[in-house]
């Protein structure tokens, strides 16, 4: 009778062993098992619709420009303003859409629902081209275009803003979600997926600035946006049918309220003293917070201020049912999770310069390209917009060189299992971005030289005979510095942010490319009026031959460089999220976690 318990017990500790319990669910509701769930058996799924969403982005995004000038008759100023007011809602979108999944959707449903919102789009763009009543005025036989295409037209651009909103924050997350942090592999596994995750997004961007660009070019936008619509839904069928596979995170409610709660805790209690220990701090039971809002976070003795927070008074009282007033005693968990948001706010500021320089590459690097010789042989000539493609080539260089042999040398060397630090990793791929302004202003400084060689004084019109190959060596930089920089930061607000909030963390990445074009809109602003001022000439002319970006380059190269001492500074004093982890399972035994 006893062995046949001890054989039972063993038994289910064995079951157990086989579960993934880090507070995730299946799809249907239960604790996950490791074998037939999570990993790369359902992050494939995932990727697949990455890969149909970015190749639709980029497809349109690239040329859309193109699009406003040539097909809606708008002037190049026009233009510009309606590509950066749909850009920017774009980015900003993502953060109420990350609220909403991490608070009261879910992830799944929010991918779900944007996804098919941002087929929505794509579709009607497509009509707009096919539909006699709200097709485009042809070229030849008016000045200005319908009011019902511009409707049509900015009406589905609009919901591919409010589909990426939803789509760009969750979709990521929840394939991080599907890696368990408790389980070594795993673990090992989700700092690859990262560098996979935008390996794939290259390929679509790879695809989506060349072969959708030149189907837009040389057959038709119609047809463009046709492939498009078809690819998207294709993507989403197959994101359905990995729903099995999945890993589930429940929303718990908003992620703010809680770091709020800390503010207002240390505030009424900041006149009493710190403990003598930080063991006599208020924590919930592990099995608690394993059931609820998922891992417990250890006392760091940075922002000692908010400790206060979780100073335990008699009035408070805390009971195995929690705490009696969470507006007046917070957890540990709660106060570090604060804490991390805090601290998370100057790497924030730092990489914006980060996100300034990449807006470089889809407005000023491809109006150099456009002036440029672009042809291969006698017929073929490059789209300028295709050029994009060279940075998504450098990226996928540098992802594979890292993934295939720099991580393991580099976990030899240093006895990191990342090879080396998140913030180590942005802070390479912001060496490259300083090197490829310094290229860029280069480049141009001899593209001006040719300007004045074959144009003012030999009266030669249309392009350059200077080739546009001279731009690869900035654009394949910054593709590099991008399979550093952009792989970290997605990592790092993945990682660091509370685990309630994952969602509104990618968010908070995404927000540095959008915050980074409008500083970048900004700064030309005050560019053009301080040196019309001061030289009677702006840098940025009507005619980019009679511009001086060259001069802009080495400005954003001093600025990138002093930035890069700033990042190296706030880096060195940061302190990680300090997990308390489980026992972590590897093939049926079991090695001992951190505490």
């Amino acid at each position: 009778m006893i062995e046949q318990q001890k054989k039972k017990r063993k038994s289910g500790e064995i079951d157990e062993a086989k579960r993934v319990h880090d507070s995730s669910l299946d799809h249907k509701g239960r604790i996950p098992l490791r074998a037939s769930t999570g990993a790369w058996k359902a992050s494939l799924f995932i990727i697949a619709i990455e890969f149909g969403e970015r190749l639709s982005y980029f497809g349109i995004a690239s040329n859309l420009i193109t699009y406003m000038t040539r097909l809606l008759h708008q002037d190049l100023k026009t233009a510009a303003k309606n590509v950066n007011y749909w850009a920017g809602v774009t980015t900003i979108m993502p953060l109420i859409g990350g609220f909403l999944a991490d608070a009261y959707t879910g992830r799944f449903f929010m991918i779900m629902l944007s996804s098919i919102i941002y087929f929505m789009g794509l579709s009607l763009l497509t009509l707009s081209e096919f539909i006699p009543s709200l097709k485009q005025c042809e070229v030849y036989k008016c000045s200005h275009q319908k009011k019902v295409h511009e409707v049509a037209f900015f009406l589905a651009m609009y919901l591919l803003s409010l589909g990426t909103g939803g789509h760009k924050p969750c979709l990521q997350s929840f394939g991080a979600d599907q890696f368990d942090d408790d389980h070594l592999e795993e673990r090992k596994q989700k700092m690859s997926f990262f560098s996979w995750w935008n390996f794939v997004l290259s390929c679509g961007v790879l695809l989506g600035v060349t072969l959708i660009v030149y189907v837009q070019d040389y057959v038709g936008w119609g047809v463009a946006d046709l492939t498009l619509s078809i690819t998207m839904g294709i993507a989403i069928i197959i994101f359905f049918i990995g729903k099995p596979f999945y890993r589930y995170r429940m929303p718990q409610g908003s992620p703010l309220t809680p770091l709020l709660r800390v503010l207002v805790a240390a505030i009424a209690k900041r006149k009493l003293p710190y403990p003598s220990n930080p063991d006599f701090l208020y924590e919930v039971p592990h099995h608690q917070s394993t059931e609820s809002r998922g891992r417990l976070l250890r006392h760091t003795s940075n922002l000692r201020f908010l400790d206060k927070a979780a100073i335990i008074e008699v009035d408070d009282n805390p009971s195995a049912e929690g705490i009696k007033n969470p507006w007046r005693l917070a957890t540990v968990t709660n106060v570090e999770e604060t804490k991390l948001l805090l601290n998370m706010s100057p790497i924030w500021l730092t990489s914006l310069i980060f996100g300034l320089c990449i807006a470089q590459t889809s407005t000023f690097f491809t109006k150099q390209s456009s002036t440029m010789n672009r042809k291969i042989g006698h017929k073929f000539e490059i789209p300028p917009a295709s050029m994009t493609s060279v940075t998504a080539i450098g990226m996928i260089i540098s992802v594979t060189i890292y993934e295939k042999i720099l991580v393991s040398v580099l976990r030899r060397r240093t006895g990191n299992e990342r090879g080396i630090s998140i913030l180590q990793r942005i802070g390479i791929g912001m060496i490259f971005i300083v090197l490829s302004m310094a290229t860029a202003g280069s480049v141009e400084r001899k593209r001006l030289r040719s300007v004045e060689k074959e144009i003012i004084q030999g009266g030669r019109v249309g392009t350059l005979s200077m080739s546009v190959f001279w731009l690869v060596p900035q654009y394949i930089i910054i593709g590099i510095g991008d399979g550093f920089s952009i792989v970290g930061l997605q990592e790092y607000f993945y990682e660091q942010v509370p685990d309630s909030m994952r969602s509104l963390g990618i968010a908070f990445y995404l927000s540095i490319i959008g915050v980074g074009s409008f500083i970048s809109s900004f700064l030309i602003t005050i560019v053009d009026h301080v040196t019309e001022k001061i030289g009677g000439t702006s840098w940025f002319g009507k005619d980019l031959n009679k511009s001086r970006l060259d001069k802009f380059y080495w400005l954003m190269t001093a600025m990138s460089g002093l930035n890069l001492l700033a990042y190296v500074l706030i880096a060195k004093r940061y302190t990680y999220k300090n997990v308390q982890r489980s026992l972590i399972v590897v093939d049926g035994d079991e090695e001992k976690g951190s505490t």
